[in-house]
């Protein structure tokens, strides 16, 4: 029987940050890996382009992204934080460019780039690598952590680290089985729900508008019993709803709206101007075009590509209105429908098309000094393992390479 004195299961960032760490501290280690290849999450991260972290130093103002998490991440962020990983990528000769948001990503723009980093810091140290070895189960004799069982027999170690993921990107074996051997050993795990993920719209309007964005644009969310979320930025339509990074960042929250049912939500074409600045550009156009039909100019008044959705919601009866019958009254209702574009938000796109999932160990379960389980001390528990919500950014990846060195450092 083998047997090793760190064992890390899954080969993603935070694991391999682990492994790596703890290899180089002399001690023996072994990363499993059920796929054929490291990082297979990894290199979808940033459409490939890898959103490697955040060019946010400032330690407090990086942790308010975890939200009611950031108390339990001082501690870990002070030995390992995002001008660490920085420093860390570009001394292996990987340096990072930032873009706006302060996303930060490999110069090469290449995923595979970082994959490769990683795998050479870990053959530096002697790292031992296994592919395909699926791991089963967590081994305890008389209720102590010895080892892990796999589809290849028992495998022993003092420590062991837990980087396997939850349960978003499926498709890349991360199906949060993790989960199940946790719960089996006493601690308590938050269901995964997608956290990063697009929203689903009951208007069939937006199909036609798949592929467009607006930016600016200014989103007002409203729950029944009117509680409210205003967000501001770029929006993506798609066939389904919305997307884009404003949406994806706004999702964890609006989740918690949606628990009373579709959410109210209306869109601001020009949340710069007011009401009456709209009303003045649509009189400007119908003084300029005072025999034709409405529906024939408010391609002029709204953004490129627009002019269809906004005619799907006015009524037929204004749209073929000649422009000299046009009242002033109905001027308005035009311009309030640019200000207040009305959408339903009946859910979120679920775990297939999350980029991140929440979910997992609380971290008042973990001793997030050392990344350890405060049930068994000699297992550690990092990266998506951990109830963490995060918006898209680098902050992701960040609690990965941070939990991941943290924890390679203390086994």
């Amino acid at each position: 029987m083998e047997t090793f004195d760190v064992i890390v299961v899954g080969g993603g960032p935070a694991g391999m940050m682990a492994a790596g760490h703890a290899a180089e501290y002399g001690r023996k280690v072994l990363l499993l890996e059920k796929n054929p290849k490291l990082g297979k999450k990894l290199e979808l991260s940033g459409g490939g382009r890898c959103n490697i972290t955040n060019a946010e130093f400032d330690n407090r103002l990086f942790l308010a992204n975890y939200s009611e998490n950031a108390k339990f991440l001082f501690s870990p962020f002070s030995r390992f934080a995002a001008q660490d990983t920085f420093d860390f990528f570009s001394e292996r000769g990987l340096p990072f460019i930032v873009e706006d948001r302060k996303r930060a990503f490999p110069e090469t723009e290449k995923a595979t780039d970082v994959t490769r980093v990683m795998k050479k810091f870990m053959d530096e140290h002697e790292v031992d690598i296994r592919f395909g070895v699926e791991v089963k189960d967590l081994l305890l004799e008389d209720g102590v952590l010895v080892g892990v069982e796999t589809n290849r027999g028992v495998l022993r170690a003092e420590s062991v680290i837990l980087a396997t993921g939850g349960a978003s990107y499926k498709e890349t074996g991360s199906t949060g089985e993790a989960f199940q051997w946790l719960e089996k050993i006493g601690h308590r795990v938050a269901e995964a729900t997608p956290d990063i993920v697009p929203l689903r719209v009951k208007e069939k309007w937006v199909k036609d508008l798949s592929g467009t964005a607006i930016d600016p644009m200014r989103i007002v969310f409203t729950a029944k019993d009117g509680s409210r979320l205003v967000r501001q930025g770029k929006i993506l339509f798609t066939h389904f709803g919305i997307s884009g990074p404003l949406i994806l960042n706004s999702a964890h929250q609006v989740k918690k709206l949606l628990k009373q049912g579709p959410v109210d939500a209306n869109i601001d074409l020009f949340p710069s101007l007011e009401v009456n600045e709209i009303d003045r550009r649509i009189l400007e156009v119908f003084d300029e075009n005072k025999n034709k039909i409405v529906r024939n100019v408010t391609k002029l008044f709204v953004p490129i590509g627009m002019a269809k959705t906004l005619n799907a919601n006015l009524p037929d009866p204004l749209l073929e209105k000649k422009i000299n019958g046009v009242s002033a009254e109905e001027r308005k209702q035009i311009a309030r429908i640019i200000k207040g574009l009305p959408l339903t938000v009946t859910g979120t796109m679920g775990y297939d098309w999350a980029v991140v999932c929440d979910g997992g160990v609380p971290l008042e379960e973990v001793d997030t000094r050392t990344m350890a389980s405060r049930i068994h001390p000699n297992l550690f528990i990092v990266g998506d393992l951990l109830h963490v919500s995060r918006p898209s950014g680098g902050f992701s990846l960040q609690l990965c390479w941070t939990s991941g060195f943290v924890a390679g450092e203390n086994a």
